[in-house]
């Protein structure tokens, strides 16, 4: 699991980044809202924790600006702030959960837990990912557009089921490498930008809308236009 945590104060980012850790969980830690909002969309993340004070993004905004981009993936507020009304306001924003300051950290690893577990029984149940006129139907393994097979090789498919479950979301080849081919990234080989032109040529050829597109110096995004 790769996880996200948006907290300005070093001391508490550091001690819930060793407390996953030591878990097994892979967390980045942004220190404040702009750096998270630059982080998130740059790479594919199982879960998002964030404090309300930030620098720059406040959390609130930074919560609706990732529900923008990525409806999906689970949002947990983390903050000293107990309120009713900010409660509200979080969920508002499109939160998932809410945990104040003081909190025991077994706490946040169990809701983690049970948020994570969550996403993934929804991504299990979704049998059709789709975007524009493309459909994967991840039961079948096949691939359609207008209506139309195309046929992939095996790693050309599972680049694209990656792509869809991230769509509007700018991947990295590094993300792409280490979800797609299981390997330490090699900075000297083009394999996924080889793999990416493939995929442009079965499915987007002969098509006015162009799905994959390039961020240059981040990835890639799947997007319409």
């Amino acid at each position: 699991m790769k996880l996200l945590l948006v907290e300005d104060e070093p001391k508490l980012a550091s001690f819930v980044q060793k407390g996953f850790q030591n878990e097994g969980y892979d967390l980045d830690v942004a220190y404040d809202g702009q750096l998270g909002l630059s982080l998130f969309r740059q790479h594919a993340y199982d879960l998002i924790i964030l404090d309300v004070n930030l620098p720059y993004i406040n959390g609130f905004a930074l919560c609706k600006l990732i529900r923008e981009d990525n409806p999906h993936v689970p949002v947990l507020f983390l903050t000293a702030l107990d309120s009713l009304d900010d409660k509200v306001l979080a969920f508002e924003a499109g939160a998932d959960d809410y945990l104040v300051k003081p909190f025991k950290f077994q706490e946040l690893l169990l809701r983690t837990r049970a948020l994570t577990k969550r996403n993934a029984d929804h991504a299990a149940v979704k049998r059709v990912l789709q975007i524009a006129d493309l459909e994967l139907n991840l039961e079948r393994k096949t691939v359609t557009r207008g209506g139309q097979r195309i046929d992939l090789t095996a790693k050309e498919y599972a680049l694209l089921e990656y792509l869809l479950l991230n769509r509007g979301k700018i991947i990295s080849r590094v993300d792409i490498t280490e979800k797609v081919w299981e390997l330490d990234f090699d900075t000297n080989t083009n394999v996924i930008d080889v793999y990416i032109s493939h995929l442009r040529r079965k499915l987007d050829k002969g098509f006015d809308t162009k799905l994959i597109h390039t961020v240059v110096g981040m990835g890639y995004v799947m997007r319409e236009g």
